[in-house]
């Protein structure tokens, strides 16, 4: 056995010597030099909440007299598309090496508050829709949304937005419930079975879309008003007979908001969908909705060719609650297994991925999941993240470890979720606040800006996120250990046109680091230490940094 995986390394080491003289660039037939190319797999993705990024517009900071005292952090702040647009033009995404970012929803949200103890809680967050077919003006407007598009796309950054179909919002003394043949208000999931956690209400007051159902219903009287009111019910209705009639599909509650949703796709031209509470709803509406999403995207392209930015299929990313790697493709929900991932998503959220990052080492955290990925999961992806909008135990929530966090994260295959002010420690515990809205403080721009410290923090980041992002190899390619001591590990990726190979090292001596790359790369190749900005030319088979770092980051010049 141990001679047959001698065997195997052996020949992998062959083909990269083979490979080696032109792993980083390629040419066309044309003899055009062609860029690294974008891949979803391992792509580095910057989730932040609207409401808490930055304020570019402080005219819209309140609306629907939604002036009310609410629980800490538990109102809107002022986070709108204007500052995320003002962040993205200023080079902040593009220094930390982002190519992607996820907001939460931005369509209108109740007008009301709710009140569980906690004090009054607005719907900031975004997950609590009143109307799919407009913007909430807290977020901005249309226009806020072209633009911000229009600047992203430009710095070949994507754009994904936040997809609910499963609930609207609750019911408030502004925000009636909608009609009984669209939504239950019980019985409350148990999440014992498939049943009791796909037809039944996430919590109390937040009623749930009956999406199961394929009877003829009419517009909600709520909305009807609203459009009417606003000038365009008859547009809406226009839109809504074209794309029945078009579809063929009932004029059933899923269908009404999975139209309103691909509108954001044909008309803006976003890039993906981050689904919520994928396991709370039907798994067949999940292909439907991927099917619709797809055609979207292909119409979007079609009218708007002077704006594609590849090739690429139309993202979709399914928030299954606990959902993990090691599971494969397979949700197992006691008395059901369900695969999310065929004829549905490309990839889901990993939740699996910070218990990993705590209990492994670094060699047995990246082989897992290089074996993972390169198996059942080949062709798909997971989102790997350490802290998030709702996860109670985040990875390090007091930030004792952020240098750690980036190494781990932006380190191991797989796409990475970086959620705002990860990259420069945002606490996640915060005085007097309860619950989820420890995760959801306004970004720490002052720190950023004045604290040493911080800054330290952040150039860590912007190193390791840079250097993913130069190369596909570090999230989606093959890994191999290459010396356990010091510990050195390449990765390497190719599609029929491009080839890609880097070398990392960790947890290295500071000062001099003598790194044996004779299987990888040639005496008198230079390559370049992304980490401390030199360059060095292998020698005797060996590549002499010296560094006051402990890690190394080899790319080929």
């Amino acid at each position: 056995m141990n001679r047959i995986i001698v065997i195997i390394i052996a020949v992998l080491t062959m083909a990269c010597k083979e490979n080696k003289s032109n792993f980083n660039t390629f040419e066309k037939p044309d003899n055009k030099e062609v860029t690294t190319p974008f891949v979803w797999e391992g792509a580095n993705l910057y989730f932040l909440l609207t409401d808490r990024f930055k304020n570019g517009d402080t005219s819209n900071d309140i609306n629907f007299d939604r002036n009310q005292e609410t629980g800490k952090l538990r109102g809107f702040e002022g986070g709108d598309l204007k500052g995320i647009t003002q962040k993205i033009e200023e080079g902040y995404f593009t220094d930390l090496g982002i190519n992607a970012i996820w907001m939460t929803p931005i369509v209108e949200q109740i007008h009301g508050g709710t009140n569980e103890g906690t004090g009054i809680t607005y719907g900031f967050h975004g997950y609590w829709t009143k109307d799919w077919t407009a913007l909430d003006p807290n977020y901005g407007t249309k226009e806020d949304l072209r633009a911000l598009i229009k600047s992203a796309h430009k710095k070949g950054i994507r754009v994904v937005l936040d997809a609910v179909i499963n609930h609207t919002g609750p019911v408030t003394n502004k925000d009636s419930v909608w009609p009984e043949e669209w939504v239950r208000t019980s019985p409350k999931c148990k999440f014992d079975n498939y049943e009791n956690t796909v037809a039944c209400t996430l919590v109390e007051n937040l009623p749930d879309v009956k999406t199961e159902s394929d009877e003829v219903v009419e517009l909600p009287p709520q909305l009807v008003e609203k459009w009417k009111a606003e000038g365009r019910y008859e547009e809406e209705v226009g839109e809504l007979d074209a794309f029945f009639e078009k579809t063929g599909h009932p004029r059933s509650p899923r269908f009404y908001i999975m139209k309103w949703l691909t509108d954001y796709i044909t008309e803006f031209g976003i890039d993906g969908y981050r689904v919520d509470t994928v396991k709370h709803t039907e798994s067949y509406v999940w292909q439907e909705f991927k099917t619709l999403c797809d055609t979207s995207f292909s119409e979007w392209k079609n009218n708007n060719p002077e704006k594609v930015l590849d090739d690429n299929d139309f993202y979709l990313v399914g928030e299954v609650y606990n959902y993990n790697i090691s599971a494969g493709k397979a949700f197992d929900y006691g008395d059901k297994v369900v695969n999310y991932f065929d004829s549905a998503f490309h990839s889901l959220i990993n939740f699996e991925f910070k218990y990993n990052a705590a209990q492994q080492t670094y060699e047995a955290f990246f082989k897992r999941y290089n074996d993972l990925l390169n198996d059942n999961l080949k062709d798909y992806g997971t989102l790997n993240y350490l802290s998030s909008h709702d996860d109670g135990k985040p990875y390090d929530p007091k930030r004792e470890k952020p240098f750690e966090t980036a190494t781990k994260l932006l380190l191991a295959p797989g796409t990475s979720q970086i959620y705002y002010g990860d990259e420069s420690a945002r606490v996640l515990v915060v005085e007097d606040a309860t619950g989820d809205a420890n995760l959801r403080s306004n970004m720490n721009w002052d720190a950023i800006e004045n604290d040493a410290q911080t800054q330290a923090i952040l150039t860590h980041w912007q190193k390791l996120g840079k250097f993913r992002e130069r190369h596909p190899a570090v999230g989606a390619g093959y890994h191999q250990m290459i010396t356990e001591t010091p510990y050195l590990f390449y990765r390497s990726f190719s599609t029929e046109h491009f080839k890609d190979l880097v070398v990392i090292g960790l947890s290295l001596d500071k000062g001099v680091k003598t790194l044996d790359v004779s299987n990888l790369y040639e005496n008198g190749i230079v390559l370049h230490d992304a980490y401390s900005n030199q360059d060095i030319t292998v020698s005797d088979g060996k590549a002499i940094v010296n560094s006051e770092f402990d890690i190394v980051l080899l790319e080929q010049k």
